[in-house]
């Protein structure tokens, strides 16, 4: 780890962190707060991801819809009109709608196939962007006058790294460049979590051997062909198994790459000083 102890990081006159755990318990949160303060630049993984690296992909989707219109399709073919994704931050939208969901494309799924290949770009570009980290730490510096560095990590990290392979590149690269924060939720809150999307039940990126298994075991249990798959069920029925499995993975991260800090900790934070505190106790824990 770049800071041995709690001392070399109060000390630290550039203070370098990415933050990783579920979605929905405060990477999003603690990023903003110390954006706002002014002193920490914000690398958001899935922004980057859904600008750089798929962008195309989901500004051509947009363009594929608007093409079985007649009039859109006129207006695109003379480029009278101009389709793109307005992604944020805060509004990652246009990522998750064309990651999408399998099954009946009556009800909005997408064929398993087509679904994998969005997968599997997907994660091509998540490792790219989590390599882009350096980069982004030295442009923050060198462009922007930023010597306090946030990376706010996509919940999927641990599917795209082995945090058991002392020489995982990924991993590697990220622990040399920033100090790796677990924000470790509780069972309350992965409750929560999972009362949450089902209410809203998103897309989101999955490994492929797990992918390949809750799909087969969906369709088993619910005796369904693929082609007859309710997308939102499958989705629903997915994200508790999805949370179960990445946990252990987010453990092994910390404990062999990073720091644990809580979520309940994370919520009662209100400034930088704050967020400091935290990570400083939670490197004394460590040692």
């Amino acid at each position: 780890m770049i800071y041995a102890n709690a001392k070399d990081w109060r000390a630290a006159p550039r203070k370098k962190v990415l933050l990783f755990g579920m979605s929905g318990l405060g990477k999003t949160h603690v990023s903003a707060l110390l954006r706002g303060s002014g002193d920490w630049f914000h690398y958001s993984i899935d922004y980057r991801i859904g600008t750089r690296y798929m962008g195309e992909f989901i500004a051509d989707n947009f363009k594929r819809e608007a093409m079985k219109v007649p009039l859109l399709r006129e207006l695109l073919m003379t480029d009278s009109v101009h389709i793109s994704s307005n992604i944020t931050f805060n509004n990652l939208a246009p990522l998750s709608t064309y990651l999408g969901k399998p099954g009946d494309p009556a009800k909005g799924g997408l064929p398993f196939a087509e679904y994998r290949r969005r997968q599997d770009q997907h994660r091509g570009a998540e490792v790219s962007a989590l390599l882009d980290t350096p980069h982004f730490i030295e442009r923050a510096d060198e462009l922007y006058g930023y010597r306090n560095f946030v990376c706010d990590s996509g919940g999927s990290i641990c599917e795209v790294v082995n945090p058991d392979d002392a020489a995982d590149p990924v991993l590697t690269a990220l622990s040399g460049a920033a100090l790796l924060v677990w924000i470790k939720g509780s069972d309350a809150h992965t409750a929560e979590l999972i009362r949450r999307f089902d209410k809203a039940p998103k897309p989101m990126y999955y490994s492929p051997a797990f992918l390949t298994e809750a799909w087969d075991s969906y369709r088993a249990e619910k005796r369904v062909d693929a082609a007859k798959v309710d997308p939102d069920d499958f989705v629903r029925w997915t994200y508790a198994r999805a949370l179960a499995h990445r946990q252990p993975l987010y453990k092994a991260m910390a404990e062999k790459w990073g720091v644990t800090v809580t979520a309940e900790d994370v919520a009662g934070i209100s400034t930088p000083a704050g967020f400091e505190d935290l990570v400083a106790r939670a490197l004394e824990e460590r040692g």
